[in-house]
């Protein structure tokens, strides 16, 4: 009850200030000064910012679940309100341990056992604590081998079927009052995916998905932990020693090359979408490590391993979706703009196809109409701040956007977005001719996986409700050299 009433009230006050206080962009047909116009837009965003750290504030009381819809929220850079995504960074560091003894209760009803039965050794501080579960470092009584265990928070469970229905009643009321609050698809998400990342089951099927799927790829350095044992709430792993991929001072300490690091961290992610159809959609750096290693003795020929961790969230790409998301990137990559929007229309479901190729790409529109992504050696380009300054209505065309698009395509845009953020952190110190170098062959690789997908798919006689006459003159793609 406690917790219903906490969001409730929050609702209440930000839902009333939206209303009160978010004034209306000028239309196009009234004659406004610059001034004038940036005076509404300091208003707007002095909204959003108080409304951010509102629900922040009650985020952190309620915890769980409303911590990890923060979390969420923070890591939608490209498609949310900037005052929204860097308040919501401070959660990031905001989860609460479990106390050793819910620890145990929670090992004991899952598996039989409590922690001296199970362990010879159990670290009682956690190497990792998440909105979820947290991590602790073990060694097997039976096999003597060390492991990761990760353990549910107890409460987590019991109360969230009813935070998520509290969420989506939050998110709904505030759109009545405030019909441009158009982020119900976030509580939607929610809904969809926190069941599966509850049952610690789906990690581990996962995460032997992705080994069996990543086995014939000698030269990728990816290594997933070994899958021991899993119950609904605890997890069991092979402990993997290593650091986040964005720890630049790490990775100089052992002669790690970021660039390297980059490039194999994108092509994993290229393989997982346009080829396996088996998405992880959660990569931000705390679930991807990396552990140094010999190269001589190595297959890969790195000095370096690319470790996966945290398989709870993946989705299933199908055929078609993966056929049509290729032929959008190819049609960007070419900057032809009828089939920019056409394929826009087929993946994303709107017409608004140059924002959405924006948010896409991260480039603006300018140099995909121009017909220069392919050659561009630019970094990622679009932030709302930019864009707004050039539309002030651009929120609310993004909102449309998202409230559009089909579920799916909301996962792989929030991992685009994670993994251009894991991008700017690596190339952080970097001279501007190596992140050139790196954005070039970024726009290749991308072109490489999207001919491969095209093809691919086509042989396979996937009816994707194309004409043949279509088909043919898209067909001509395949021959183009990048």
């Amino acid at each position: 009850m406690y917790r219903s009433s906490v969001a409730a009230k929050v609702t209440f006050q930000v839902a009333w200030d939206y209303y009160r206080n978010f004034p209306d962009l000028p239309s196009e047909d009234e004659v406004c000064s610059n001034e004038e116009q940036q005076r509404i837009l300091n208003m707007r965003s002095a909204v959003h910012l108080r409304a951010a750290e509102k629900v922040k504030n009650a985020l952190m009381k309620n915890g769980g679940v409303y911590i990890k819809l923060g979390q969420h929220i923070s890591a939608m850079q490209y498609v949310l309100p900037m005052e929204w995504c860097t308040t919501m960074q401070a959660l990031q560091d905001q989860n609460t341990a479990s106390s050793l003894e819910d620890v145990d209760k929670v090992i004991k009803a899952d598996v039989g056992r409590s922690i001296d039965d199970l362990f010879s050794l159990f670290d009682p501080k956690p190497i990792g604590v998440a909105s979820l579960a947290q991590v602790h470092r073990a060694v097997l009584r039976d096999t003597g081998e060390e492991v990761a265990v990760k353990v549910q928070h107890p409460m987590v469970r019991r109360y969230s079927d009813i935070d998520i229905a509290t969420v989506t009643v939050m998110f709904e009321f505030i759109h009545s009052v405030f019909p441009d609050f158009k982020f119900m698809w976030l509580s939607a998400e929610m809904q969809n995916s926190l069941p599966q990342e509850l049952d610690f089951r789906n990690d581990k099927s996962n995460a032997e998905r992705v080994v069996w799927e990543f086995a014939k790829y000698s030269g990728i350095p990816l290594t997933v932990p070994k899958m021991i044992q899993a119950s609904e709430r605890v997890l069991i792993m092979g402990y993997v020693n290593g650091r986040r991929c964005d720890d630049l001072g790490f990775l100089r300490k052992h002669s790690i090359d970021p660039e390297s690091v980059s490039r194999e961290i994108g092509r994993i992610f290229a393989e997982m979408t346009f080829v396996h159809g088996f998405l992880h959609c959660d990569p931000h750096p705390g679930n991807l490590f990396v552990r140094p290693c010999d190269k001589q003795t190595t297959t890969h020929g790195y000095n370096f391993d690319l470790v996966l961790l945290d398989h709870g969230l993946y989705r299933q790409l199908s055929p078609r979706f993966r056929y049509e998301y290729a032929e959008m990137w190819h049609a960007l990559m070419k900057g032809d703009e009828e089939q920019i929007k056409y394929w826009s229309r087929k993946v994303s479901g709107t017409d608004l196809y140059q924002l959405f190729s924006t948010i896409l790409t991260g480039q603006h529109w300018t140099t995909i109409e121009s017909k220069a992504l392919s050659q561009t050696t630019s970094a990622a380009q679009f932030s709302l701040d930019s864009l707004m300054d050039r539309q002030p209505d651009i929120l609310q065309q993004i909102t449309e956007i998202l409230a559009s698009v089909p579920p799916v395509l909301l996962l792989v845009l929030k991992t685009n977005d994670l993994l251009r953020m894991i991008d700017m952190k690596l190339f952080a110190d970097q001279p501007p001719t190596v992140r050139q170098h790196a954005q070039l062959r970024s726009w290749l690789r991308i072109s490489h996986y999207c001919l491969v997908t095209i093809r691919d798919i086509r042989a396979a006689n996937i009816n994707h409700n194309l004409s043949r006459s279509s088909i043919a003159q898209n067909a001509k793609r395949l021959y183009v050299k990048f």
